[in-house]
């Protein structure tokens, strides 16, 4: 989205991590979601506090821009101060919603009741509301208390220019997968909500000659877009 808004804007994007790109559009600003503050945090809620405190760290430096552009409730805590102290109008864009992913109790103890809380602020304050699907439109008013008017769907893509089939097979004998033998590839955080658990039940279904391979992730890509 930012690449393709940056060919009609500039555009800044402050993220989790420790990315620095400047003199570019879009230009990158890291802000680090590591801090030995929370080594005593309870294990539950330390994500949960760190994610919130990354957020503040966002908005120290002054947001000078038209649009706040917030995705996931990682990020949403950002999008929300810039709001509230820069005035800046925000737009959402959702993909999942808390209220429909009960299981992350199990992850976040109460923290769930805040992440909860913070997508529900950020959704309901929003200026705009991009929604993924049909689907997660009626999700959003479902749920939350939102102007159907300010609910745009505006369906997941991908760049085709970047994303096309290929025969590189490197990066399958570096992690020992046989090419010549079909494969079934699961990519992303080992979490229930990933729905992982119904790919290792049905394991066993799969012919077998056919491998699985299951790659992990543990990052979390979040941010703002200004």
């Amino acid at each position: 989205m930012a690449a393709e808004l940056a060919k009609l804007m500039e555009i800044e994007v402050r993220s989790f991590g420790d990315q620095n790109i400047k003199g570019l559009n879009p230009s990158v600003e890291g802000y680090d979601y590591e801090n030995d503050a929370f080594a005593k945090a309870d294990s539950q809620l330390k994500a949960l506090l760190q994610t919130i405190s990354t957020g503040t760290h966002m908005n120290i430096k002054p947001v000078d821009a038209d649009v706040v552009h917030c995705h996931t409730w990682y990020s949403h805590f950002a999008g929300i101060l810039a709001k509230l102290c820069y005035g800046t109008p925000l737009v959402v864009t959702t993909h999942s919603l808390e209220p429909l992913r009960p299981w992350k109790r199990n992850q976040l103890g109460r923290g769930y009741d805040a992440s909860s809380w913070i997508e529900k602020t950020a959704i309901e304050m929003a200026d705009a509301v991009i929604a993924v699907s049909k689907e997660t439109k009626e999700d959003v008013l479902n749920y939350f208390n939102v102007d159907e008017k300010k609910i745009q769907v505006i369906y997941n893509g991908i760049n085709l220019e970047q994303y096309q089939k290929t025969t590189e097979a490197s990066a399958l004998k570096k992690h020992q997968i046989n090419t010549e033998k079909p494969f079934v590839l699961f990519v992303g955080r080992i979490t229930q909500q990933k729905g992982i658990i119904h790919l290792v039940n049905a394991i066993k279904y799969i012919h077998p000659d056919t491998q699985v391979v299951l790659k992990k992730g543990a990052v979390i890509l979040a941010g703002f877009t200004l």
